[in-house]
């Protein structure tokens, strides 16, 4: 396990900002040496702590103009019952997001799409025809103060 020190979550801080940052940067910003930062980089890597790098997208320029929080209960809460939702959910490319929650609900979903007619369409053809569905409530984004995800 990489061991996280002060150095450490300064640099993850660094890399959830910006994860294209080139490391001589890096390494400037934490206040290492070129060389040992990308040791710690690497390390961090092939521990799994960092799990990877994505883009961020606009989604504005990708057409998405609706966004919401969708809290899913389920009627059948077995096992299968839910590992056959999760397989469901994660077919759809609406679903950004697929949490399983505590709660008097089971799930919490983040649907991205076109507009308000595009995720009616989802909500009645898609999530609503799934046998394990019993309650769907939308919870819609109006605007978000903070966005930390990547």
């Amino acid at each position: 396990m990489t061991k996280l020190d002060a150095i450490n979550e300064h640099i993850l801080q660094e890399l959830s900002r910006n994860g294209r940052i080139p490391n001589l940067e890096l390494a400037e910003k934490v206040g290492l040496s070129p060389s040992t930062c990308l040791r710690r980089v690497q390390e961090m890597e092939r521990s799994g702590l960092i799990k990877g790098y994505r883009a961020v997208l606009d989604p504005e320029k990708r057409g998405i103009g609706f966004v919401a929080y969708v809290a899913v209960g389920l009627n059948d809460h077995t096992k299968a019952g839910q590992e056959s939702f999760e397989r469901a959910v994660s077919r759809a490319s609406q679903v950004r997001e697929c949490h399983n929650i505590t709660g008097t609900v089971e799930y919490l979903l983040r649907v991205e799409v076109e507009d308000l007619a595009a995720y009616k369409h989802w909500h009645t053809e898609m999530l609503g025809v799934l046998p394990q569905v019993r309650s769907i409530t939308t919870y819609v984004v109006m605007g978000s103060a903070k966005d930390d995800r990547a």
